[in-house]
């Protein structure tokens, strides 16, 4: 690496108008190269990109410091990647943009672990966003690199992770993340995953493995509901019905999402549990605290479940971390391992126990968290019930307020 000609070296305006004007335009051509390269995903990262710098003299500090890391050296990159995680996180904990993308890193593993991909398998996310989810499981595949062949690291490269992500800045972070972590060419797309309808998928599109935490909100609008054969403004329901879909027979899922899809009793919700239960074996279920995700104001539960097969038999886990989660007291890897470790033989204990089908109510699939060894767990309801029982209450009170004047009379 040579030394910077501070007498060539562009700086101040001139470098911000060769950056705008010459360099970000020639980078953006590198699309035209094969997809499955790293240039052509260069190409794409700067498409999405805009210089945010207005100041051309601290754009020049910051490349003479640049300039003096050494990106071919694993260990460098090692901690660049590690320092690209932590800003991912922080950038979730301070609830900004990067809050709805960034799943705790802990729980990932522990999903990963449950699910347990193996090599050879194609592992698929619809809503990756920073791509924790598919970074993870090529960590997890990638324990024991000596073992693995170059045909082996070749496949990992090419043929096992797939992603999609509808948000530009999102979409940026997760090929990123991919590319620092080892994947050269990362398979993520820039698309809206609902955007496709379900009944288009073919044998060749499906997936042996998938994981995901996909967007939770409601808002979905009729177009894109049409895509769905359960119309639902709730997106986590849609991306739920495509996951389903979109798995192989065999196929292995863990899918994040709202507690209350597990007890809502809308059409759309217990037509969706149905649907899971009936076409696949629902097998684990693992509730977590409020908290485990810092900023998000809902409680969530982790579904896992295997394509082909209905399910006779659910294993919840109801995680109790013995203290308040949040930003001071985030979600950590302790806290999973009991989960982890019971999981593999669906074992009773405190925090878990197994519920046959048979003993589920068949109008209404209610799956509610229930752990028999604490008496139960009040279910949470829909805002919109709670709004319709104080609507009555309030008219029965003006009724009995009516008979109270009209006795006085």
């Amino acid at each position: 690496m040579g030394k910077i000609d501070h007498k060539v070296a562009l700086d101040g305006d001139d470098l911000k108008d060769f950056v705008n004007d010459k360099l970000f335009p020639y980078l953006r051509k590198f699309r035209s190269e094969a997809p499955d390269t790293i240039e052509y995903k260069i190409g794409e990262i700067f498409h999405e990109l805009k210089n945010k710098l207005t100041s051309g003299y601290r754009l020049r500090e910051i490349l003479n410091t640049v300039d003096e890391m050494h990106f071919r050296h694993y260990e460098e990159i090692h901690e660049l990647s590690h320092l690209y995680e932590s800003k991912i996180k922080n950038m979730g904990n301070a609830g900004r943009n990067g809050g709805e993308y960034y799943t705790p890193r802990p729980l990932i593993k522990a999903i990963v672990k449950v699910v347990a991909p193996k090599l050879g398998e194609k592992i698929y996310d619809g809503a990756c966003g920073s791509a924790g989810f598919l970074v993870e499981s090529f960590m997890y595949l990638t324990e024991n690199q000596a073992k693995l062949s170059s045909r082996d690291m070749q496949r990992l490269q090419k043929d096992t992770f797939y992603g999609k992500e509808i948000k530009s800045l999102a979409y940026i972070i997760g090929v990123m993340n991919m590319i620092l972590h080892g994947i050269e060419a990362p398979n993520i797309r820039h698309y809206n995953t609902l955007s496709d309808n379900i009944n288009d998928i073919q044998e060749k599109d499906r997936y042996n493995v998938i994981l995901a935490n996909p967007p939770f909100g409601a808002g979905i609008g009729r177009e894109i509901q049409q895509n769905f054969p359960i119309k639902t403004g709730e997106t986590a329901f849609l991306f739920l019905q495509h996951f389903i879909k979109i798995l192989k027979a065999g196929g292995r899922a863990g899918i994040v999402i709202k507690n209350t899809f597990l007890s809502n009793t809308d059409n759309a919700s217990v037509s969706l549990r149905k649907l899971l239960l009936e076409s696949c074996s629902l097998h684990s279920i693992l509730d977590l605290p409020g908290g485990a995700f810092q900023g998000a104001g809902v409680k969530t539960v982790v579904l896992f479940f295997d394509k082909g097969t209905a399910t006779k038999k659910i294993w919840y886990y109801s995680l109790d971390a013995g203290r308040n989660l949040g930003k001071t007291n985030p979600l950590n890897e302790a806290d999973l391992e009991q989960f982890v470790k019971l999981q593999k033989t669906s074992a009773d204990s405190e925090n878990s126990w197994t519920i046959d089908m048979k003993d589920v109510d068949k109008t209404t699939f209610d799956l509610s968290v229930k752990n028999p060894s604490k008496g139960g767990e009040a279910t949470l309801r829909e805002a919109k019930d709670i709004l319709k029982e104080i609507k009555t209450l309030d008219r029965e009170s003006e009724e009995v307020m009516e008979s109270i004047l009209q006795l006085l009379k």
